[in-house]
C-alpha cells in the first residue's frame, strides 16, 4: 500500500514506545465506598477487580458524561484507578498538606518508574509479569468527592475549601482509569511493562 504524500499541515506523529515499570502498591475498595485499603494481590476479571467498588462489565453514568442522562448504564471503562507517588506528592504540595495517600482517593493501583503517569495517552498497553493486560482509557478527572476525602484525612482547617482545592491542584495529575483486557492477578512489587501507542494530535 503505497503512503499518502506529506502536507505541510500533517500531524507530527511520534513512534510507539516500551517502558518499565514496578507495581509499588495495590488496593482494593469495599464494595459499599470508593476509598480502598492496602493488600497483596488483586484479583481480575474481566468485570474488574473482585469484589472491588468500582467493578462491573457496566457502571452508572454521572457528571463526567453530561452527553447522557445521569444513571445511564454504560461500558465500564473505569475499572481501576492508577496513580503515581511523585504525582501525588506534587498535589498535597499544591494543596499546602503533608501528603496524599492512594487509599484516599480510591487508587488501585500505585506505579513506579513512569515519568507524567497521567500523561500517559488512551490505548496504552500495561503488561504485568503474573499474566494481567491492562488499557488505559484516559486520565482520571479530579473531583470534590475525593477532594473532601483528602481534606478530611488530611485534617484540613475548612474540609469545603480542600475539596474545591483539589481538582485544580490535582488536574491532570491525578492518574489514569483503565480496564481488564486479560485477567489475572497482580502482586505488590510485581514487574511490569507499559507499551505506549503512536501519538499524534488530530487538527481537522
Amino acid at each position: 500500500m503505497l503512503d499518502l504524500p506529506i502536507r505541510q499541515d500533517d500531524p507530527e506523529i511520534l513512534p510507539a514506545r516500551k517502558l518499565s515499570a514496578r507495581v509499588a502498591g495495590v488496593f482494593i475498595a469495599p464494595e459499599d465506598h470508593f476509598e480502598t485499603r492496602a493488600v497483596d494481590q488483586l484479583d481480575l476479571g474481566f468485570e474488574g477487580i473482585e469484589g472491588d467498588f468500582h467493578a462491573g462489565h457496566t457502571r452508572r453514568s454521572g457528571g463526567r458524561e453530561p452527553w447522557y442522562p445521569r444513571g445511564t448504564e454504560m461500558r465500564n471503562e473505569r475499572q481501576l484507578s492508577i496513580v503515581a507517588a511523585d504525582e501525588l506528592a506534587l498535589v498535597a504540595e499544591r494543596m499546602g498538606i503533608a501528603g496524599i495517600r492512594p487509599e484516599w482517593i480510591g487508587a488501585n493501583l500505585v506505579v513506579d518508574g513512569i515519568p507524567r503517569l497521567s500523561m500517559l495517552p488512551s490505548g496504552t498497553m500495561m503488561f504485568f509479569k503474573g499474566g494481567v493486560t491492562l488499557k488505559v482509557d484516559a486520565q482520571n478527572g479530579p473531583c470534590r468527592v475525593a477532594g473532601r476525602s483528602v481534606a478530611e484525612h488530611a485534617g484540613m482547617a475548612d474540609i469545603e475549601a480542600g475539596a474545591l482545592l483539589f481538582p485544580k491542584a490535582a488536574k491532570r495529575l491525578r492518574g489514569l482509569v483503565a480496564w481488564v483486557e486479560k485477567p489475572g492477578r497482580i502482586a505488590d512489587g510485581e514487574e511490569m511493562s507499559v507499551r505506549i501507542p503512536e501519538q499524534w494530535t488530530y487538527r481537522g
